[in-house]
């Protein structure tokens, strides 16, 4: 299958997400924790194999056993870890959470001396495959350092003068916003970075915290709009309790709700929302038709403790879609 282009390809944050067993305590109390495979493009790779699409993820981590162990639950999750290469001298990173429900989720990250999914270099890319992927994913997280930076930004080109060469005739290149500012050593810069980006992407995804850094912008119209003058053609603004507003140059507007839901962990909500809006532009969906998929995935993911682990697969969503419980 070498030959046919995957409908997903992610590129960036990998680590071992270490949940504790123990909600509403916090970590100096913790007594036991769940080890799970994490990072926001990761997940969403995970999310879009669990929806059925051949799926890839781009990343690196430490030359160690968490390594090792997050290549072989790629695999488990239905995900090609070829370009999954570790580095040398350099953890992979853990990432731990507290779980205060139903909205208190604070992370702590160990991502020192530098996170191995940073030193991402274009030479080492797969560029044929980045520019026939149906779907190419990026963070806001890979422009916060080099080289990740010029790599993403690398990739996101080769994206755009493989549309302007079929004429405009393009799949989906999708920037997640992903705004991090422990992860950025001087966060003024990112605006600048991220419009950059932007302007070689088809579809931004964000809260508004996360528009708010890339546009200026925090109303939900506003913002979106932004965005799309920014050079985008369908913007998603998340909002949480208020649902999702989505804006495409066409015209067209969606605004969905949220889906009801007694929250576990909100942690990975977010990129079970990706994964199933890959999934259901890939299917060509309308777009009311996708945001109320997400939204159903990512409230069942809420649901749950864990990220990657707790991913929906299609007949759950359908469930949740037709009245079910998340």
């Amino acid at each position: 299958m070498d030959d046919v282009p995957y409908d997903l390809i992610t590129m960036g944050r990998i680590g071992v997400d270490l949940y504790p067993l123990q909600s509403g305590v916090s970590l100096a109390e913790v007594g036991s924790f769940g080890k799970f495979l994490g990072g926001s493009p990761s997940n969403v790779a995970v999310a879009g194999a669990r929806l059925g699409r051949r799926v890839a993820v781009v990343t690196r981590t430490g030359r160690d056993p968490f390594g090792d162990y997050l290549r072989a639950e790629l695999g488990r999750f239905g995900v090609d870890a070829r370009w999954v290469t570790p580095v040398d001298g350099l953890p992979t990173p853990v990432t731990f959470c507290e779980v205060f429900p139903p909205d208190h989720f604070p992370l702590y990250f160990y991502r020192l001396p530098k996170a191995p999914d940073l030193e991402l270099w274009e030479g080492e890319l797969d560029l044929a495959a980045i520019r026939a992927a149906r779907i190419f994913w990026v963070t806001g997280t890979g422009l916060c350092a080099q080289p990740s930076r010029a790599t993403t930004l690398a990739a996101l080109r080769v994206r755009g003068a493989a549309s302007r060469a079929a004429g405009g005739a393009r799949s989906c290149t999708v920037l997640d916003l992903d705004w991090r500012p422990v992860f950025w050593a001087d966060p003024a810069e990112a605006r600048a970075h991220y419009r950059e980006a932007l302007a070689h992407a088809t579809v931004a995804v964000g809260n508004i915290d996360e528009c708010e850094v890339a546009t200026g912008e925090r109303e939900p119209r506003a913002a979106a709009d932004a965005l799309l003058r920014a050079g985008v053609e369908l913007a998603v603004v998340k909002q949480g309790p208020e649902g999702v507003l989505a804006v495409h140059r066409d015209g067209t507007v969606a605004e969905v709700a949220p889906v009801p839901v007694e929250v576990v962990n909100g942690l990975g909500a977010g990129d079970a929302f990706g994964g199933a809006l890959c999934h259901g532009l890939l299917a060509g969906w309308e777009l009311e038709r996708v945001m109320r998929y997400a939204n159903a995935a990512g409230a069942i993911v809420a649901s749950r403790l864990a990220c990657s682990a707790a991913m929906p697969v299609p007949a759950e969503v359908e469930h949740v879609l037709e009245g079910g419980r998340a």
